[in-house]
């Protein structure tokens, strides 16, 4: 059993929740719930750890995929001490420990500044977010594992006034993106980055 992705939100942003309460099929968080995020190989097994964090808590879920490799679960509730709980639960019977747990890399980090209209057309096509407006600056990230691209769009959402236009947060990479303007987005993507360079773990 792999641990390649867990991680704790104290408060999921307003932008972020209304994200995973329009793309997900489990019981929608609202905005500011406490959060956790586990992410497993082989995907499965995800099924299993769904089990123990409900039977062990109050948590509900909002988001269960099951992939051919990995499978993510996400868990909220109003008590942080719950999700936490939830978590301690998950490991315990996992036999695994949070400092196992693999450490995130940015696979693909950039801006694209002043976004042309096309591009925007384009990227809007593909997006269950917000829209994204020509002459914006664009932020696009992709996190190694997937699941920690939750944890950068967070925190850069309480960082920056910005716009969530995608996130998908399974998978290979977990993929971000988000518009505003020129010096928001650049306060965003450094926010993303320091959250993802101050989780610990597993180097891989």
């Amino acid at each position: 059993m792999q641990l390649r992705t867990y991680v704790f939100l104290d408060q999921l942003q307003p932008q972020l929740a209304s994200f995973i309460g329009k793309t997900a099929r489990g019981f929608l968080p609202v905005p500011f719930v406490a959060s956790l995020w586990v992410e497993i190989a082989p995907g499965i097994a995800i099924n299993r750890v769904t089990d123990t964090a409900l039977k062990a808590t109050n948590v509900a879920p909002a988001v269960q995929v099951v992939e051919r490799a990995f499978g993510l679960l996400e868990v909220h509730d109003h008590d942080q001490g719950q999700v936490r709980d939830a978590g301690a639960a998950i490991l315990d019977q996992l036999n695994l420990s949070e400092d196992g747990r693999l450490k995130p890399k940015a696979v693909s980090n950039q801006i694209i500044r002043s976004v042309e209209p096309y591009q925007a057309q384009l990227i809007n096509r593909n997006s269950a977010g917000m829209m994204l407006l020509p002459g914006q600056s664009l932020f696009i990230l992709e996190t190694d594992p997937a699941g920690y691209v939750v944890f950068a769009a967070n925190e850069a959402e309480k960082a920056a006034n910005v716009f969530l236009v995608n996130i998908r947060p399974y998978g290979r990479y977990g993929r971000l993106y988000m518009a505003g303007t020129e010096a928001e987005i650049d306060a965003a993507a450094e926010a993303a980055t320091a959250a993802l360079d101050s989780v610990s773990g597993v180097e891989h």
